[in-house]
């Protein structure tokens, strides 16, 4: 039995992120959605808004589950009982990064592998920061999120309005 984490923020989860944590099921005996919670940069849900929200999104697949963390991934991963780390690309600059992120990783962890998934070409563009800077300006989000995640957007983004 493989099991994989696809550790992040997922601030909120989108069909790209649901795309690569499905593709992993089908690879691995079992994938555990680590949702980080304390990124440095600024998020818009909270920790227990964005586990949540990530677990309606993947409740139908009986071998992803979503868990919370802090800390070092590799920590992660060996709470986990996990062999690899998951992670997507889309653009080539995500490469660099990655590279750099699995070579940190290797050094902390050498068992750890790591496992790069190409996003879907219809994801290739997507990331949760312009999905949001989308829903704030009201643009239709109903092909990039679950119906669920599109209705706390409209929700959050209606509360952070100002009052005029």
């Amino acid at each position: 039995m493989v099991t994989a984490i696809y550790p992040g923020t997922f601030d909120p989860i989108t069909n790209g992120h649901i795309d690569i944590a499905v593709r992993s099921a089908r690879l691995f005996s079992e994938v555990v959605i680590g949702i980080f919670g304390k990124p440095e940069k600024e998020v818009l849900f909270s920790l227990e808004e964005r586990v949540a929200l990530a677990r309606e999104a993947v409740k139908e697949y009986n071998n992803i589950r979503v868990e919370s963390y802090t800390g070092l991934t590799v920590d992660f991963a060996r709470k986990c009982s996990a062999q690899v780390l998951v992670r997507g690309l889309r653009v080539s600059g995500d490469f660099e990064f990655e590279f750099s992120m699995a070579m940190m990783n290797r050094q902390l962890d050498p068992e750890l592998e790591m496992v790069c998934l190409m996003a879907t070409p219809k994801f290739q563009f997507l990331s949760s920061s312009i999905l949001k800077e989308v829903a704030r300006l009201n643009g239709d989000i109903g092909d990039f999120v679950p119906p669920h995640i599109a209705r706390a957007l409209k929700e959050k983004q209606q509360k952070l309005k100002p009052q005029a």
